[in-house]
Order: structure tokens, then sequence, then C-alpha cells
């Protein structure tokens, strides 16, 4: 048995597991836990199971010991994260995603049906009858979402009248410390960042305004329309005499809509250079460091320059700005159509003006990265 003293002797510390997969960025702002939980148990060690495609979003934590991604709809995956996991056994397993697999999962690594359960799980899970359910210290957040045992309609109106942004949400059903997202970039993608810019001149254009005013496919109210992008660039530049050049951003999906907006930024003369839309996450994340201010949809962008403390200016429709948590780096312009917050995806954009959204962006700009970083 090894004893206090001996070479291999370990504490044995607070295992501590994390079951959250998607979306992208919510598996960023949800490591605001991380701080709040390590000063609350300074022996911690925790371990994230989280989707294949966002592994690198959290593996380089500073307070993440472990990762490991899964493929959700992939029984032969799920079936080998279990195996591994059931390895240790857990002080406390944190269950933050809603699908069916990954509450089967939580009920099985936290020993449902056992006297060790209700101490060890916060989150979804099934219960004995395969139905899936939350726990109640978690209640406020799940209260809001589709597993909601309001149902649907008294979800929306809870979600609708909480003013509470998602990390002090979380921090208090926690009973934490409110904490930041945070994301590392490894010399990789550090060495990306600068020779991306030593290769486009970015370190002598600024201010440097980032634009990333798409949202994928999904969430078509939650974009800037391509004519209000290129209206928008053109205020600013107006405004700040000429001197501002705009860092073009996207995903895949926005590639061909991006190659409109360049047009249309060529017409006004303005001064932009591409990010691409094929960067890998850390890659495209070390893009956005580079900016003097982003002007970003509700989007993984968003969330990536947080965890770059980049100023922001973030606009919303169909959700509410005020879950959005910015930490005084930046302002959110928020719909004031009837219809704001109400997760259509045709949401009424037309009151994100540009002169809203200029306005906005000039008031960060005069404050500077310094003053608010």
């Amino acid at each position: 048995m090894e004893r206090p003293g001996s070479a291999r002797y370990r504490p044995r510390g607070v295992d501590l597991l994390v079951l959250k997969t998607g979306a992208l960025g919510d598996v960023v702002r949800t490591t605001s836990i991380l701080p709040g939980l390590k000063k609350k148990h300074s022996d911690l060690r925790v371990t994230w199971l989280t989707a294949s495609g966002a592994v690198e979003l959290v593996q380089g934590h500073r307070l993440v010991a472990r990762t490991l991604g899964v493929d959700v709809q992939d029984e032969r995956s799920l079936a080998a994260a279990e195996t591994e996991l059931a390895r240790t056994p857990w002080e406390r397993v944190l269950s933050f995603d809603d699908e069916e697999p990954l509450c089967r999962l939580a009920s099985a690594l936290a020993g449902l049906g056992t006297a060790r359960f209700a101490r060890a799980l916060s989150g979804a899970y099934l219960d004995e009858h395969g139905a899936r359910r939350y726990t109640p210290d978690v209640a406020p957040w799940f209260d809001m979402g589709l597993l909601s045992v309001h149902g649907k309609a008294e979800a929306d109106r809870r979600k609708l009248a909480n003013r509470a942004s998602h990390p002090a949400l979380f921090a208090r059903m926690l009973g934490i410390e409110m904490g930041e997202p945070e994301l590392v970039l490894p010399p990789g993608a550090r060495h990306f960042g600068a020779d991306f810019a030593a290769r486009t001149g970015l370190g002598e254009r600024r201010p440097l305004i980032g634009l990333n005013t798409g949202s994928g496919g999904r969430w078509e109210s939650k974009k800037l329309s391509e004519e209000r992008t290129v209206a928008l660039a053109a205020e600013l530049a107006r405004a700040l005499s000429g001197r501002a050049a705009f860092l073009l951003c996207g995903g895949p999906e926005e590639a061909q809509r991006n190659a409109r907006i360049g047009r249309g930024l060529d017409e006004r003369e303005l001064d932009w250079i591409d990010a691409g839309t094929r960067n890998g996450l850390l890659e495209f994340t070390a893009l956005v460091a580079q900016c003097d201010l982003l002007i970003t949809s509700d989007s993984l962008a968003l969330h990536l320059a947080l965890t770059q403390r980049v100023p922001l200016v973030a606009f919303f429709a169909p959700t509410p700005a005020h879950e959005i948590e910015l930490y005084g780096r930046g302002e959110s312009v928020a719909s004031t159509a009837v219809d704001y917050a109400s997760y259509r995806a045709d949401a009424d954009t037309s009151t994100l003006t540009v002169e809203r959204l200029a306005a906005a962006a000039l008031r960060v700009l005069a404050r500077g990265r310094a003053a608010i970083g």
C-alpha cells in the first residue's frame, strides 16, 4: 500500500468530470466555471468530455488535467468513452448536455441507484425508467431549456425573464465565484497568427476591425446582412478619417457570403484583408486576437474573442444579449423588434442599424484595448 512520503504516493484529490460537448461556443463559455471550482477545491483534477471537434478548445486549459473526445452519434465511441471514464471514482460529475446518450453516460458514471448518486451528480441524467431528468441544483438553467419540467411555453417565458448571464448563473448554481472563459493558444497557433500579420501588414493597419457578421447555416436571423456589413465598414472608415482597416472573418459556410462582402468593400475602396474561411479553430482564434475590435454576431467568434480579451461589439436579434457576459470589454446591440430573443430563425433584424452599430463600435474603440482588457 502506498503511503505519504513514499516515492509512488499521490494524494487522491478531487476528481471531477465535466460532460459538455456542444455547441462549440457553449463549450468555450462553460470553461468560465473552472477558476471558481479550483478555488473551492485546491486539489481539483478536472477531466472534460467533449465533442471530438471541440477537444482543442479545452485540452490546453491550465485547469483541465485530461480531455476526451467523443462522437455522440456513434455508439462505439460512447462505449469507449464510458469504459475509459469508468476507471475513475468521480467525486462529482457535471452533466451539462441534455442529449439522451450523454444523460445515460452521466447516470452510469455517477452511480445512479446507489447512495453516492445524489452527492456526485449535477445536471442531466436518465432516471430508472429511462426518462431524461436533471438535478434540482441546476434547475435555474435546465428550467429554461428543452428538458424543462415546466413545459416549453414556461421554459420560454423563464428564458425571456432571466437577466443573469451564463457564467453568473452557472457560478450561482455551483456555489462558486464567477470566472472567465479561457483559451491559451499553443505555439503553433501563435506562430500562424504572427506569420499572417507579417504577410498582410496587419501590424501597421490600425485600428484593425474584425467583421464576423455571419452565423453559419442554422441561424439566418443572427446575421447582419451583407449590404449592412459593407455600409457599416464604410461608416466606420468615414468616422475614422479613412484610417481603419478591416479583417473579414468567417467559417466555411461564409465563403461565398464573404466573397460578396469583399467585393462590396472593394467598391467602397476600403482597406480590408481576407482572413479566409477554412482556418482551424485555434488559427481562427489567433487571427481574431490581432483585432483592436471585433464586430460579431452571437456566435463562436464572440466567445473566442472574449478568451483573447479582444474588445467587441456583439449584436443580437433571435437570442438574448443579457445571457452573454462581456466582462466590460465591449457593448451589446440588441434588436428592439417585438420578436427579440424569440429564437425565431426569421427574427426581425431591421433595428440593428448601421447607426447603432457604428456608434457602439466608436465608443469601444475610444476606450481602447488597454483600458478594457
